[in-house]
């Protein structure tokens, strides 16, 4: 059951259960539309994957195991760790989600192999 974070991990917009403009990544970070596409470029800062629209839970249960009454949204705030200046950084042309790969030492494989390091450490 993935979790509906409350937030926008960049600029902390509210993002309820039904917002329509959340997105997340496939480890559940959890961003707002503008964010991704004006400061992430459909990358994720936390683990370099890419976004989908994240799914509406419904408020009604439509079985008496679902809906948000079995399955509450999740109440903790995040917040990535990095910057909108260390993302920018990171340079506007970061590609296809689909196109990359994580190494061993945790650098972004770019579509002709290269190793390139793309994000800050984390503190």
């Amino acid at each position: 059951m993935p979790e509906l974070r409350p937030n926008c991990e960049l600029c902390d917009k509210d993002l309820p259960p039904n917002a329509l403009d959340a997105r997340i990544c496939s480890y559940e970070c959890t961003f707002c539309a503008a964010c991704v596409e004006h400061h992430l470029q459909n990358v994720c800062p936390n683990c370099g994957g890419g976004f989908e629209a994240r799914p509406v839970r419904p408020a009604r249960s439509w079985r008496e195991t679902t809906g948000l009454a079995v399955d509450p949204p999740g109440t903790r705030r995040r917040h990535t760790p990095y910057s909108v200046a260390e993302i920018a950084e990171c340079g506007p042309d970061r590609g296809d989600p689909s196109a990359r790969t994580l190494t061993r030492a945790g650098s972004i494989l770019g579509r002709r192999g290269e190793s390139e390091e793309r994000w800050p450490a984390r503190r």
